[in-house]
Order: structure tokens, then C-alpha cells, then sequence
């Protein structure tokens, strides 16, 4: 990982420590820092191939982000969703997601509903290899691929900041989650492309409740490496 990271930098034409904060992001939502685990600013340093400046910099942001923990006489460690969080999030979720679901099936046409098919079958056979991080990179293209076939513009734009979060989430769970959830995804496209609005609104509800319980499930019982 530090090797990829380390050329990723030195070629992005942005700030250093935003490319920093991208890099340290993806790791986190990737699942190669796991919840609890320390980061201090030498190892971000070396796996990034930058100075400890921007490394600083890079962990504050990360820490308002909600991604990030500084503690006293720790340091930094990578937060662990809590079951307060998970609830805050799906909460929000809820009012999104149903109302894009009834919204895209009002308006999706046979190429929206045929670029959905194919997120399905990238997840399903990411799934299969056991990809975890693909696999919840893919269930958040999904959604937001729902919230643009939406056609409200405000949907797509409240998401973008909360669907890291969702991948992060996701992807903590993944190992167990994945397989139900493309299940879930697939009766949603079907909704979607039936044209009925009530339909695909319960289907997401569905979805959203089976996503919320493993969520918490697995928060309460902590998060281990997968």
C-alpha cells in the first residue's frame, strides 16, 4: 500500500496536504486502517512519502471529518463508527434513499436502468472474489447512482460528504454484509425499473432496515480485521 501511495502523491496536482487527506481517507474507508488502530505522524509520513507537516494537517481534517480520534498522550487512531453514529446516518439515509428510490422509478429510462444491471453484476462478482473494499466502493455507486436517475439535483449534493461515510460503514462489515445486501440491491432495481414508486420506496426502506441492524450489530460487537 505505501508504495502505490507514495507514487499517487508525487503525480496529483492539488495542496499536499489534501492529497494527504484523499490518501488517508481511502485507507481508512479500504479498511488497511482499522478502527483503533494507531497512526502516528512518522508512519503516515513513510506510507505516504511526504514530510509530517502535512501529515499534521491531513489528521485534523480528519478528525472534523469523523474518520480520525486525537487523543491525549495517544496520538491519533482511526474512530470507530459508534452505534449513535450508525443511527444519525441512517436516519438521514432513510429520508434520502426512499425518496430517491420513488423519484427514480417515476423517471429512469432503459439506460439508467441498464447501468444499474451492470453495478449489479460488478458487485455480484466482486462479491464472489471476496474484494471487500470494491464491493462497498460499488453498493455506494450504486445508491448514488439511484440519487442521480433521481433526476433532484439537492439529493445527489447532500450524499456526497455522507456516502463516504456509508462506504466506510459498509466495508467494516462487508464479509458478512455483502452477500444479502446485493440480494437487497437487486429487488431494488427491480422496483425501479417496474415504474412503481411505491413499490421501490419500500424496497429501500427494506434495504435500509436490514443495512441498520447489521450496522449496529456489528458496532456493538466491535470491529475486527477482516
Amino acid at each position: 500500500m505505501a508504495e502505490d501511495l507514495r507514487d499517487k502523491l508525487g503525480a496529483q496536482h492539488l495542496p499536499l496536504r489534501d492529497q494527504v487527506l484523499a490518501a488517508l481517507r481511502t485507507a481508512i474507508i479500504d479498511g488497511d486502517y482499522l478502527p483503533g488502530e494507531r497512526l502516528t505522524e512518522d508512519r503516515l509520513a513513510e506510507d505516504f512519502g511526504v514530510s509530517r507537516n502535512p501529515v499534521r494537517e491531513a489528521l485534523r481534517v480528519a478528525e472534523a471529518e469523523g474518520f480520525v480520534v486525537i487523543l491525549p498522550r495517544r496520538g491519533a487512531v482511526v474512530a470507530s463508527p459508534s452505534s449513535g453514529t450508525i443511527a444519525d446516518m441512517f436516519a438521514v439515509r432513510e429520508r434520502l434513499e426512499t425518496l430517491a428510490a420513488r423519484l427514480a422509478a417515476e423517471r429512469a429510462n432503459p439506460t439508467d436502468v441498464a447501468a444499474l444491471r451492470a453495478l449489479l453484476e460488478q458487485g455480484r462478482e466482486a462479491t464472489q472474489r471476496q474484494d471487500l473494499a470494491r464491493v462497498a466502493e460499488l453498493n455506494s455507486m450504486l445508491h448514488l447512482r439511484i440519487l442521480q436517475i433521481s433526476g433532484n439535483p439537492w439529493l445527489s449534493s447532500i450524499a456526497k460528504s455522507l456516502y463516504l461515510h456509508v462506504q466506510w460503514v459498509f466495508r467494516l462489515g462487508a464479509a458478512e454484509r455483502a452477500p444479502h445486501s446485493w440480494v437487497e440491491h437487486i429487488q431494488l432495481v427491480d422496483a425501479i425499473e417496474s415504474g412503481d414508486g411505491d413499490r421501490a420506496e419500500r424496497a429501500a426502506l427494506d434495504h435500509l432496515d436490514a443495512a441498520s441492524a447489521a450496522a449496529h450489530e456489528n458496532a456493538e460487537g466491535g470491529y475486527r480485521a477482516r
